[in-house]
């Protein structure tokens, strides 16, 4: 077997574009002959897929999955919305889904350790495929009472919320889509950090400015109110009936967190 040198996986590197480790595993396979490596990445749709890599992915689906008391959700992303309709793509989401879900343990943000779990299926995907894709963002909760999620077609939403408490199946469906609708920002006004609120008291006492000191406080604090039934999950008039709120129709259900997703944002 040849030795292979870090000049001949730098030089291979500079070639394809391809990681390291990849370089160095297939001028293995090739007993150090540069060319020979070069065709080997292109047939494995390595090289292909490391040259799509920086092409832009803004495209592309969620997938969830729940079973018993933990749920999971993935954004898988691509280049272009035609891509992200086929059923070979969708189906890698439904894989990775189901992978967050048996393969893990964790509870909250597990992004990095998807995407690096599943390196090596990708870029099959993306050599198949021929268009960029990656493992956006996916989370992993275990609850102690149960998660519900929803995901949106059109403009593609996923929403994942965990509840404990007296929730049904048709009311924590419905929490899903209040969540999609409405975009809360906190769950109550509790959870919202005291500099945020600062800020919100100060611009509504600017508004207020020439107005009489003994009447400013309470116009701030009707605002203030007014704005925490705009933000908060559980003050937002309710998507079934907009004259109650969350916290009126289903006092006994705590909401412990949500998120709401949309494919590509902020991107």
């Amino acid at each position: 077997m040849a030795t292979i040198t870090a000049a001949q996986v730098n030089e291979l590197r500079q070639k394809t574009g391809v990681g390291m480790m990849d370089c160095k595993k297939a001028l293995v396979a090739c007993n150090g002959d540069l060319e020979a490596a070069i065709e080997h990445l292109r047939k494995t749709g390595i090289a292909k897929a490391e040259k799509k890599a920086g092409r832009s992915a803004t495209q592309g689906i969620f997938a969830t999955l729940i079973e018993g008391n933990v749920g999971v959700i993935v954004e898988l992303l691509c280049e272009t919305d035609f891509v992200a309709k086929t059923d070979v793509f969708k189906q890698f989401g439904a894989d990775l889904a189901r992978k967050a879900l048996h393969d893990f343990t964790d509870n909250g943000d597990i992004s990095a350790k998807l995407a690096e779990a599943t390196e090596n299926e990708l870029k099959e995907l993306i050599g198949k495929i021929g268009e960029n894709m990656h493992v956006r963002r996916a989370a992993r909760w275990v609850s102690q009472g149960q998660v519900g999620s929803y995901l949106h077609t059109g403009v593609p939403y996923g929403v994942m919320v965990d509840v404990e408490g007296d929730c049904g199946a048709d009311l924590l469906r419905d929490i899903c889509l209040h969540v999609t609708a409405f975009a809360p920002a906190y769950i109550t006004p509790a959870d919202i950090p005291a500099e945020v609120i600062a800020k919100e008291r100060e611009i509504a006492a600017a508004q207020m400015a020439g107005k009489p000191a003994a009447i400013i406080d309470n116009i701030v604090n009707g605002k203030i109110s007014k704005w925490y039934g705009e933000v908060c999950l559980t003050k937002q008039p309710w998507i079934n009936d907009n004259k109650t709120s969350l916290e009126k129709v289903a006092p006994k259900v705590t909401v412990k967190r949500f998120l709401r997703w949309q494919v590509g944002e902020e991107i």
